[in-house]
């Protein structure tokens, strides 16, 4: 029998949903470079439901059960006395998402003694040591492909809704305002406007080609450059290195890993390079650019906006200055857990667990170490280190004592009892 660890996030507020806003989700046949998806023997729920929060399971409970195997699904993942912590030591197998890490330092790997095998539901295995992981021979697994679309769509929409000014001018309509003014004073179009992307996989290839019809020039620097076809049919400009590209591009979205080469690296000297003025939008890794130096940039007016939805740590503490640094557009993290990528990524893990459980090889796109070496995906797109220096931070979040809901939404929920109360008093 197998001791399988999954951490994931927590469930919704007011319990799970019975019933959604669409009644499923398109069927894909393939993804867009013809990799097939998730080829699972089964799977024990139906595409679109909600399944990378803890009741959710990412629809493992019943697989397991039936296959003799012990399925532990926490969302406490910080702290010495955390759920995590404790069942770690006796665990083969840990899964968890890039939205709600489960942080492998080398100090939890010392613990984990029958730990072979790491499973990100996502994409990204950053939140793994995968240093202390290669020196332990672990193999390490996440689901190749899975969200890239979601997140290339999330991308385009955070780009525009910075240039376009969007969020402040919603803010207006909520609080009943008209003030035009106000919104389009820092309002513009991204025709003609210069947009580079740090690094051309799927998902920045993905941006790259979301963007084309919208008039714009665009940039990449990658280091695997792509086919010559490939820029022609774009209108590519390739560049060799981040900083050439950063220089000339109005709006530079972030699309890499994060290991120790890309860690910081847009910080005080990469930014003033940048147009004055110009966007960035991260939803790669939030430490892949400095948090001070955005903060700073953003005070000074080198940068207009900044928008993303990946923080470190995860999930950020509440006086993380990311949260009130001006002209933002920051969420939790989850431009690639939209309940379509769920039905992938849930899809994945159970394919990579049946292969493991039934000595099969793991298949060869999902890889990031396999038996301590860098293979598959990994060897393409990681080095061999450890950025999860900092992480324990992220135990504050709950320490915290944050709230239950934010303040507008709890405002919102409490109109109709208001209403029904004040219509109660009529009546009487």
């Amino acid at each position: 029998m197998a001791k399988i660890l999954c951490v994931l996030y927590d469930d919704p507020i007011d319990g799970c949903p019975r019933s959604y806003a669409r009644d499923g989700i398109p069927k894909l046949e393939r993804y867009p470079d013809g990799q097939e998806l998730p080829t699972p023997k089964r799977v024990d729920f139906t595409p679109g439901e909600l399944l990378g929060n803890v009741s959710g399971g990412l629809g493992l409970k019943r697989f397991l059960k039936e296959s003799g195997h012990q399925l532990i699904v926490t969302s406490d993942k910080d702290g010495a006395d955390s759920v995590f912590e404790k069942e770690l030591p006796d665990s083969d197998v840990v899964i968890s998402q890039p939205f709600w890490p489960a942080y492998l330092t080398a100090e939890r790997l010392a613990k984990a003694k029958k730990l072979k095998l790491a499973i990100t539901a996502g994409i990204g295995s950053d939140h793994v040591d995968l240093k202390a992981a290669a020196e332990r021979g672990l193999t390490v697994a996440e689901i190749t492909y899975c969200n890239s679309v979601s997140v290339a769509e999330h991308i385009v929409m955070l780009i525009l809704s910075l240039a376009h000014n969007y969020i402040p001018s919603y803010q207006w309509a909520v609080d009943k305002g008209w003030n035009i003014a106000d919104c389009v004073s820092r309002a513009y179009d991204i025709e003609g406007m210069s947009i580079g992307s740090v690094a051309a996989g799927r998902i920045g290839l993905g941006v790259l080609k979301r963007l084309k019809p919208f008039d714009v020039k665009l940039h990449y620097t990658e280091r695997h450059r792509l086919p010559e076809d490939v820029e022609r049919a774009l209108g590519l400009s390739y560049h060799g290195d981040v900083e050439s590209m950063a220089r000339v591009c109005d709006i530079v979205t972030i699309n890499c890993p994060l290991h120790p080469e890309t860690e910081h690296l847009f910080n005080d000297d990469l930014i003033g390079k940048m147009k004055r003025g110009a966007y960035l939008v991260n939803t790669a890794r939030g430490k892949v650019c400095d948090r001070d130096a955005v903060v700073r940039a953003l005070e000074s007016g080198q940068l207009a906006g900044y928008a993303g939805d990946v923080w470190f740590p995860q999930p950020a503490p509440e006086d993380h200055p990311w949260r009130t640094m001006p002209h933002h557009g920051m969420t939790p993290h989850v431009a690639g857990t939209t309940l379509s990528a769920q039905a992938r990524y849930a899809a994945g893990v159970r394919e990579i667990l049946e292969c493991w459980l039934e000595g099969r090889p793991i298949r060869e796109e999902y890889l990031i170490l396999k038996e301590g070496r860098l293979a598959g995906a990994g060897a393409r797109a990681y080095t061999v280190g450890n950025v999860t220096a900092g992480s324990e931070e992220a135990r504050r979040f709950r320490a915290e004592g944050r709230p239950l809901r934010p303040a507008a939404v709890r405002r919102a929920r409490a109109r109709p009892a208001r209403a029904k109360r004040k219509a109660a008093r009529r009546v009487a």
